[in-house]
């Protein structure tokens, strides 16, 4: 078999299993991101760690899918740089994501679906291209980019009905409260300050 297509089978396995992962996402709540660790190790490629995006779930801005993968792998090999491993992630990494795997001397970044928004490896900056940083990852997109990009639109036009369907119930509520806006005016007696024998 040809090695590059040898190269594009592991990439689509790998990325089906951070596909995977980015479904747990959707089921606690969170933005569909997953992502998948792999290193070759004596000669055999292995999932080192997984992870999906919980900043919502557990209160942590940077809990994105690569740093929880990132995380893991490192406390499992007890090392801070993971030089012989590669991420798949399934949205293009932001600037903290990029930059946290070059700190971990990541060997390979693949991503699915671009980011025109937040994407640091081509679309808004490309960090992983700077020639000033001392470590070069080398960066692959667009592997199952179709269905990884699905199910992020798929997600967003949910949450935007949800939203649509709320502001409608309470708009629908609020029509239908009666109208509890009287004053009752109370006739005081007229009183001289200190005197209250008429109280």
């Amino acid at each position: 078999m040809d090695p590059r297509d040898e190269q594009a089978r592991h990439d689509e396995a790998a990325m089906r299993l951070a596909l995977d992962q980015a479904h747990n996402a959707w089921l606690v709540g969170e933005v569909p991101v997953g992502a998948v660790i792999v290193r070759e190790f004596e000669g055999q490629r292995q999932v080192l760690a997984t992870g999906y995006n919980r900043p919502i779930t557990t209160h942590d801005p940077t809990a994105h899918a690569e740093i929880v993968a990132l995380r893991h792998a490192a406390q499992l090999l007890g090392n801070y740089r993971l030089p012989d491993c590669e991420l798949y992630v399934t949205l293009e990494p932001c600037a903290m994501c990029a930059m946290a795997l070059m700190h971990a001397r990541f060997k390979r970044v693949v991503f699915a679906a671009v980011d025109p928004k937040t994407g640091a490896a081509g679309s808004v900056v490309d960090l992983f291209a700077n020639p000033q940083l001392n470590h070069h990852t080398a960066v692959h997109g667009g592997v199952l980019a179709e269905p990884c990009g699905s199910l992020l639109r798929n997600f967003f036009a949910e949450r935007r009905e949800q939203t649509r369907r709320a502001r409608e119930a309470a708009a629908a509520a609020a029509a239908t409260e009666p109208d509890y806006d009287i004053v009752e005016v109370i006739e005081m007696q007229d009183t001289t300050p200190g005197d209250l024998s008429d109280v």
